[in-house]
């Protein structure tokens, strides 16, 4: 038996799996609410997974592929999902991981964002960064930000990704999406295009490296609402990280930077939902005075205690986040003490409130 990929598309969409996983040795694998789950059915074999890969690789993917062992892209499937494929060798043969891009753009209170954040997607310039590890959900709420914009404020949207995710119509707002690698070479040089081109709203996919991270701030100050990620968790680490990107004579021109330039941070973690499906806890910290100052004088450490006491602003940390998903019967307890930030203060909460926590 072979297995064809429309079928195991057709399985993924119908069965609302998050990933496919195509390795030799074993069956195609679905994620599903977190949970691995192999498809019934043989083993895949090198052969297997080479015809799998070339049913959906362009010539260039695979021959790239081929040569650097490796290629990431993103392809429709006939009207029903996008996916977002990456190509790798392992012990010399293909493996497939394929992740699914919803059609449907969720709402902010679908992705679980609160009203206030209305507020921050209605300012003129500034830096919002949506961060957490792979695989929390990033995309997704990037995607319900930067529709709403779309539905409610004219103007020109610019997103630079690799690959385009979510595809996104021109509603309200003009959109310009641009794929790293296919019509322009990096992050940084559509950035630095971007500011040419009129726009109101930058969306950086990944700010991976100096010259990204540097071109961003730089649209973010000069009069623009410009949305970025990084895989750190929790907005102190996130500005350290920044930072930390920056040799050190130009550590503290970033730090002023920032303080003036950043408007929030919106943390992610993915949790596995009680009865099926994820959910995601947040950490959002919004600039205010203080906040701004604590970066510009390097005290990041104390920012944690201002998203405690900003809850009147929308701020809340990771962790009161969690517990309130807790309260709410939407995670289990052992699943918040997983994700929280400071496990021990968790677990005395979770007792607190009558939960029973095992040693």
């Amino acid at each position: 038996m072979s297995y064809e990929m429309n079928d195991l598309l057709d399985l993924m969409v119908d069965s609302g799996a998050s990933d496919l996983h195509l390795q030799v040795g074993q069956p195609p694998t679905l994620r599903m609410s977190g949970t691995m789950t192999p498809v019934d059915g043989p083993n895949l074999e090198p052969l297997d997974t080479e015809d799998l890969m070339k049913s959906i690789a362009s010539e260039g993917h695979q021959e790239k592929a081929k040569t650097v062992g490796g290629v990431d892209f993103g392809f429709a499937f006939m009207g029903k999902a996008r996916f977002r494929v990456s190509v790798l060798k392992s012990k010399g043969n293909y493996g497939i991981v394929l992740r699914q891009i919803p059609n449907k753009m969720f709402g902010l209170r679908e992705v679980g964002l609160p009203e206030k954040i209305k507020e921050l997607l209605c300012r003129p310039r500034g830096l919002i960064l949506v961060t957490g590890p792979t695989g929390s959900g990033k995309s997704t709420t990037l995607a319900s930000m930067v529709n709403w914009i779309n539905e409610n404020r004219d103007g020109h949207i610019i997103t630079i990704e690799d690959p385009i995710e979510y595809y996104h119509n021109h509603k309200k707002c003009i959109m310009t999406q641009r794929e790293v690698g296919i019509d322009v070479q990096s992050f940084a040089d559509a950035i630095h295009g971007a500011l040419r081109q009129d726009p109101d709203v930058i969306l950086v996919g990944e700010m991976r490296d100096l010259e990204t991270i540097e071109a961003a701030i730089s649209a973010a100050e000069t009069g623009h609402l410009v949305f970025g990620t990084l895989h750190t968790t929790g907005a102190a680490r996130t500005v350290d990280r920044i930072v930390d990107a920056f040799p050190a004579s130009s550590k503290d021109q970033i730090r002023t930077q920032l303080g003036s330039g950043i408007v929030a941070v919106i943390s992610q973690v993915l949790c596995k939902k009680i009865g099926g499906g994820r959910i995601a806890g947040y950490e959002i910290m919004i600039a205010t005075t203080s906040i701004q100052s604590l970066i510009r004088e390097n005290k990041t450490y104390r920012i944690q205690s201002d998203i405690q006491t900003g809850a009147q602003l929308g701020m809340i940390s990771m962790d009161a986040h969690l517990m309130s998903l807790v309260n709410r019967d939407l995670i289990d307890p052992q699943e918040a003490l997983e994700k929280a930030q400071a496990p021990e203060s968790m677990k005395e909460s979770l007792r607190a409130s009558g939960v029973e926590i095992p040693e």
